[in-house]
Formats: structure tokens, sequence, C-alpha cells
């Protein structure tokens, strides 16, 4: 019997004022609740931590790592699939989202498949973050799969709430969004299969 998938972790980019990383997350959130799964949401504006000194994997007994990030990295642990949303802030990754990811291990991430989404108001997508979010998430152990949804114009593609708005660059939202998540979807399955009829935790 096929493994269904069931747990997936978004995780938001942007810190900036006036972000469009809400609407692309919102428009991503619907798509993936529309698949009946459990979506947890991390948001560093929301989900506040310092500049990294010490992520909770680095933590000894009798220390103990906050609370917070303990149940994070449980989410995480618990997930089937990763989903990155991602502007690009000076054609780089956000640094509050790698300060974010960078408090969790590759053990929490490993032998699982990521999704990745990006946007900009320019007709560039924030591609170029992208490409750099493959290598960071193949690093996690959580690879990518190949169809990266891109959302150039975004604030014409989608409505403050995340609904795809009747432009052009609204009218491939659903189609586009769908052949990521198909790509996942398979994954995420493969993946937790095998993770399932495993006999040990051998990370590859």
């Amino acid at each position: 019997m096929a493994k269904v998938w069931k747990n997936v972790v978004v995780f938001m980019g942007s810190t900036r004022e006036n972000r469009l990383c809400e609407r692309v997350t919102a428009f991503i959130v619907g798509k993936l609740k529309e698949k009946n799964l459990n979506v947890t949401v991390v948001d560093p504006k929301e989900f506040v931590l310092p500049l990294l000194t010490k992520p909770v994997h680095f933590y000894r007994s009798p220390e103990e790592p906050p609370k917070q990030l303990v149940e994070m990295d449980k989410k995480i642990l618990e997930s089937d699939a990763i989903v990155v949303v991602s502007g690009e802030y000076n054609h780089c990754i956000p640094p509050g989202l790698t300060n974010t990811m960078d408090y969790f291990g590759p053990k929490s991430f490993a032998n699982k498949p990521s999704g990745i989404v990006t946007y900009s108001p320019s007709n560039v997508a924030g591609a170029r973050a992208g490409v750099q979010l493959r290598s960071l998430l193949g690093e996690l152990g959580c690879i990518s799969v190949s169809n990266m949804f891109a959302i150039p114009r975004a604030h014409k593609a989608l409505t403050e709430n995340g609904v795809p708005q009747e432009t052009e660059e609204g009218s491939h939202m659903d189609s586009a969004v769908g052949k990521l998540l198909t790509q996942l979807e398979w994954w995420a399955n493969a993946a937790k299969s095998h993770r399932e009829a495993a006999t040990n935790n051998t990370q590859f």
C-alpha cells in the first residue's frame, strides 16, 4: 500500500515591510490544504529568533534548548516535505530565512523532498535565490524537486489574500503550482515509504 504524505512545513523567507511573501504563502498553503495536508508555517516575523549562536542540536545535557526550538524541531522531523517561499535580497537568499533554518540540523530535514517557490515584483521572479536554495536544501538532506515555481510580478499575480488575480500573471498560477505539487507529492510518498520500511536510521 502506498504511503500517503501528511505533514508539510512551509518556511517563509521575507521579513520586510509590506512583503509579497504573505500573499504567496497564503496561496501555497491553500493549495496544500486542498490536499488535506497538515501545514505548519514558519514565519521569521512571528517565530522570532536572534542571530544564530547555538542551533538546537548543539545543546548537551544538562542544558535544555528553548521550548520553541524543540517544538519546531519536532514538526520538521515529523514532516513529509518542506516548502520554502522566498523572495531575494540583493539577489541572494534572505538572511532571515537562512538564520531560521540554520537553527535546525541536517538530521531534522533529511530524507524528505523539498519544493522551492520564489517570487518578486520584477520579471526575474526571485529565481537567483531559488538557484541558491537548491544548494542549501541539498546540503540539509531535503533535496528539491526539479520543478521550481517562480512567480514574476507577484503583486499582479495574487491578491493580498493569496487569490489569483484576473490578469495575465494570475492566469497561470493554478497550473504552475500544480506541476510543483505533483512532483513533491510523488517524492514525499516515495521517501515516506522508504523511511517507514527502513530498519535503521541511516542518513543518505
